[in-house]
């Protein structure tokens, strides 16, 4: 191969990941930006969750606005005393961050009280649970990547009644989730 061609073939190797990820952006990432409102839910409407709790969840970012990569939910928190069941997830990493109220969490074998301006991370496959202290709250939940959890909410809001404990441990495993021990008790 003579040198014309050799650098020829060497440019054209060079283009493939520029081109690669030029294709992994339009399939992967959104292309424009978007707003949504105080009090608005980008889809689905208001949420409002049954069983463990009946709080109001607003979707700010679906996983279908990021291709799965993750997922922003806006939580209207009133069930006072009553949170999830300490549970793991398999496939996402999860962040609260507290707008309102107090809330109690357990993560691993730690616990940690929240309040308005504090954020926590809770890492995939670490058993954790949270309790709403406060008569009313509002956190921003955030999953990364988004995985199930968009469907795991809109299945426990279309319900019409209030799950069972083997309900909710079958929604839990068909979302990417397990239950591994009970809710955390506040005084």
């Amino acid at each position: 191969m003579n040198r014309t061609r050799f650098m020829a073939a060497l440019s054209a190797l060079a283009a493939v990941p520029s081109l690669a990820f030029s294709e992994f952006r339009k399939t992967f990432l959104p292309d424009r930006g978007f707003k949504v409102n105080a009090g608005e839910s980008r889809k689905r409407g208001h949420l409002r969750l049954k069983g463990v709790n009946v709080n109001i969840l607003d979707v700010k970012i679906s996983g279908s606005d990021t291709n799965g990569g993750m997922a922003i939910f806006e939580q209207t928190s009133l069930s006072p005393k009553r949170g999830t069941p300490l549970h793991v997830h398999l496939e996402q990493d999860e962040v609260f961050y507290v707008i309102e109220g107090a809330y109690y969490f357990q993560v691993g074998d730690e616990k940690f009280d929240l309040k308005a301006g504090d954020s926590i991370f809770l890492p995939r496959n670490v058993p954790h649970a949270w309790t709403q202290v406060a008569d009313k709250g509002k956190m921003i939940v955030v999953f990364q990547p988004a995985g199930k959890m968009e469907d795991f909410f809109v299945s426990l809001s279309g319900m019409d009644h209030d799950p069972s404990p083997e309900e909710i441990a079958r929604l839990f495993k068909d979302n990417q989730m397990q239950i591994v021990g009970p809710p955390l008790k506040v005084d």
